[in-house]
């Protein structure tokens, strides 16, 4: 089975944004550290289905089903990972490019896609796509082939270097973000030969990506939302003239993509208290009431292994939401209540979502717990030497059913 499209994490330039977008995603990585100074530790015993928590100063590698510590990857700087789409690495964001880390043995593989401002990573039917913001450079491969070392990869080269993303989809087509250092448009559409065959320029500020049932792709734009669906471009306007989605979470096992939603265009950091629902398939954005005012971050959103949705709130609750009837029905109790900083690299709570379970991290306890995504009880939980920030893990299929 083919792990289904994720979204992972943000990286843009802070200039290209505005403020009340700066807060769902991230920037160019300052790690302060090549792959090759950072070694894992030496040890026979594999990591089980890794999950990789990120510190300042290095990478821990936990057990994906108790979440014991296996091995501590040091790392000077503020460290980004990202699943490399198979059952062993993770991508590690420096200053120089995507290094590849083996999550099983806690050590780097040598394997590297070098290029300035490593941004977004993309998960979509059986490929891994990676977005070089400093060239507008992206790079596709089978997912399976990091395992034998550096996979024979397509690139396409953007026309102008800015931070964009990209998917491809299951019959070669490449659907890509326009943009240059001032201004993000829209996207295109390439042949698996990458001639352009559609285009549009109605998503001002275009920023993230997912993809839902069908192949249907979303991009978030400063006035709603821009998919491509059968072959065209088709907008979805928001209910305002500034309607900012970016954060954007799908399934390829239903047709409503979740994203955040944000209306303040002057605000220095927006805390939205509403969240956005899209509908794919009769092509309409509804807005949804968080629970009690609680807002959220650019690392609160998670899609479960048949599309459940969840949303970790800043009340410490996470909150399932039912996408069909536009509600969240459920909300559990996880953490203690928080406040997104200013600072998009501060720590805060971190959810992440993989098959049937969901890992949550609270830095202020410096503790990360292994979450059930159909009743919300607590699995397994540890405490950390150092504050966790960002979490991701490699790709398991059927993963703890339970």
């Amino acid at each position: 089975m083919k792990p289904s499209t994720t979204r992972l994490l943000l990286a843009p330039f802070a200039a290209l944004l505005t403020a009340a977008l700066l807060s769902s995603c991230a920037a160019d990585p300052q790690t302060g550290a090549a792959a090759d100074e950072a070694k894992g530790e030496s040890d026979t015993a594999a990591v089980h289905e890794p999950i990789a928590v990120t510190y300042d100063g290095g990478i821990y590698l936990l057990d994906g089903e108790t979440l014991e510590v296996q091995r501590t990857v040091p790392l000077e700087g503020f460290n980004r990972v990202n699943g490399a789409g198979d059952a062993e690495h993770v991508f590690v964001s420096t200053a120089d490019g995507f290094d590849v880390l083996n999550a099983v043995t806690g050590e780097f593989t040598g394997t590297t896609f070098p290029g300035e401002k490593p941004g977004h990573v993309v998960l979509h039917e059986g490929k891994t796509i990676l977005f070089h913001d400093g060239t507008g450079t992206v790079t596709s491969f089978d997912s399976d082939a990091i395992a034998a070392g550096q996979p024979k990869a397509q690139t396409y080269l953007s026309a102008e270097a800015h931070h964009g993303v990209a998917v491809e989809l299951a019959d070669g087509t490449l659907v890509t973000t326009l943009g240059n250092a001032e201004e993000r448009p829209g996207a295109i559409a390439l042949d698996g030969a990458r001639k352009e065959f559609a285009r549009s320029e109605s998503c001002p500020g275009v920023h993230g990506e997912a993809v839902a049932e069908g192949e249907t792709v979303a991009f978030g734009c400063k006035d709603g939302v821009l998919l491509f669906k059968n072959g065209e471009f088709v907008k979805i306007q928001g209910a305002a003239e500034y309607a900012a989605v970016s954060t954007q979470a799908g399934s390829e096992e239903s047709p409503i993509i979740l994203g955040d939603y944000k209306v303040d265009p002057d605000a220095e950091r927006e805390f939205p208290t509403q969240f956005a629902l899209v509908d794919t398939e009769h092509e309409k954005l509804d807005v949804v009431q968080m629970p009690d005012g609680a807002s959220y971050s650019f690392r609160s959103f998670g899609r479960g292994a048949h599309g459940e949705a969840y949303i970790l709130g800043t009340d410490g609750k996470i909150h399932v939401v039912d996408t069909a009837a536009g509600k969240v029905t459920e909300s559990w109790p996880v953490v203690s209540s928080w406040q997104e900083p200013m600072d998009w690299q501060a720590a805060r709570p971190a959810l992440f979502a993989r098959g049937h379970d969901l890992y949550v991290t609270e830095p202020q306890t410096k503790k990360v717990l292994r979450i059930d995504g159909a009743t919300g009880k607590v699995l397994a939980e540890t405490e950390l030497d150092a504050a966790p920030n960002e979490l991701s893990g490699v790709a398991v299929p059927h993963v703890h059913a339970h």
